[in-house]
């Protein structure tokens, strides 16, 4: 008869304790910290949240006799609100983890601005998640725009603005 190793030994150990209580799921960017930052992705997102609005905008609500067009009104209208929400956090997530984890204090130092943006943004993520709102949303994107430029200028890499080729119209910032 065999012995059960010790690593089988912990193994199921710590099985049963995962069975009595479950771990949380952990997320992030990485903390290794892997050095892989890019703006790109919370620009696309403030994007994604113009385009939801301008779409909400042009949604014609139907007669009010109309029930099958209520529900098809009423369907688009919460998909796009989802869409405009979950793409907003996107912003407020990617700004939490490139000012939290690439930012150091010495480009606060360079960029004075850099601390009141990253609070602006997310500020204006929550403002963007619970209202409705063109401008609101253009204005989310701006300050997506800032925050790339001031990126791209901490690593000496010089941007430029191009459009974004997208419904939504708008533009880009991007590495030169």
């Amino acid at each position: 008869m065999s012995r059960p190793s010790v690593s089988s030994l912990i193994s199921g150990t710590l099985r049963s304790i995962d069975a009595i209580a479950a771990p949380k799921r952990a997320h992030a960017h990485c903390d290794v910290p892997c050095g892989i930052y890019d703006p790109h992705l919370m620009q696309i997102a403030a994007l994604t949240v113009v385009r939801m609005n301008q779409l909400m905008d042009g949604l014609e609500p139907p007669a009010p006799d109309d029930k099958v067009g209520r529900v098809k009104y009423v369907n688009t209208l919460s998909r796009h609100i989802a869409a405009k929400e979950e793409h907003a956090e996107v912003v407020k997530r990617e700004t939490r983890i490139i000012f939290g984890d690439y930012f150091k204090p010495e480009h606060t130092e360079k960029f004075p601005e850099l601390g009141q943006l990253a609070w602006d943004i997310l500020k204006a993520g929550g403002a963007a998640k619970q209202g409705v709102g063109l401008e609101q949303a253009q204005s989310l994107l701006a300050q997506c725009q800032r925050f790339a430029e001031i990126f791209w200028e901490s690593k000496g890499v010089a941007t430029k603005r191009q459009p974004s080729n997208q419904a939504a119209g708008g533009e880009l910032v991007v590495p030169a």
